[in-house]
């Protein structure tokens, strides 16, 4: 029996540290991680070749060169995203995913990799919105569980605030006439403007700033130290910069 038991223990330990430890991403050579791949150009789907593309999933994909693994993206809703890593269900978020100190509570982020701050949307023929202080009575479209979402309800009068549970409804509702206004991220919107110049306009600067990082389970601090020591690879071998400009760039 004893001799049963050397052999079956050792397996037994092998079994429980894949099953708990973040060093078993490693060992499997591939890291699931979460996103919402309506979020251009961040993360969306190309029409021409049906992959998982913009500047989140690239530096990811980068991240996981430097780190010698595989990425899996796996497609969910923003407001699911938390709720799903929690459950196991990837390892990673990236998402355009703000750090805020609720969030924080919940996963841990790593070192911020992208400043932005939310702007106002709206039609083009609207006159009467020029900052948020114009939105008092106003109905005002945000994507569900964003900052955004919270922004819009924190502001004092505005009139309704319709959660959509993509960013390009909430902003299809702006150009339909179904809100009167839409509050995302400055560069989501300066894309969608691009995409529509006759439908879309973007209102002053941004009125917040805002900080996205790359978040796992709070247990998984080693898988963290990682993702940091990569990214920080990245920014210093200029690989980071390469990809700023190719997405963000001035045409």
């Amino acid at each position: 029996m004893k001799r049963w038991s050397a052999l079956v223990v050792p397996v037994l330990l092998v079994v429980a540290v894949s099953l708990a430890s973040p060093l078993a991403v490693a060992a499997q050579q591939t890291i699931r991680v979460g996103a919402d791949t309506a979020f251009p150009p961040f993360e969306f789907v190309d029409e021409e070749t049906g992959e998982y593309t913009g500047f989140d999933m690239e530096l990811i994909r980068a991240i996981g060169e430097v780190m010698g693994v595989e990425v899996e993206i796996v497609n969910t809703v923003f407001d699911g995203l938390i709720p799903a890593l929690l459950l196991g269900e990837f390892d990673v978020i990236i998402s355009a995913m703000t750090i805020t100190e609720e969030r924080a509570q919940t996963v841990a982020f790593s070192d911020p990799y992208f400043v932005t701050g939310l702007v106002i949307a709206t039609r083009p023929d609207e006159t009467s919105i020029q900052s948020t202080e114009d939105l008092k009575g106003k109905t005002v479209a945000v994507q569900m569980g964003s900052t955004g979402h919270f922004a819009a309800a924190d502001l004092p009068g505005v009139g309704r605030v319709d959660p959509y549970q993509f960013v390009d409804q909430a902003m299809t509702a702006v150009i339909i006439g179904a809100a009167d206004a839409a509050i995302l991220d400055e560069l989501v919107a300066i894309e969608y403007m691009r995409a529509h110049p006759d439908a879309i306009k973007v209102v002053g600067e941004p009125f917040t700033t805002e900080e996205y990082g790359i978040a796992v389970r709070p247990q998984e601090t080693e898988l963290l130290a990682k993702i940091n020591a990569a990214l920080a690879e990245l920014r210093a071998s200029g690989r980071y910069d390469e990809l700023y400009d190719k997405w963000f760039g001035v045409d």
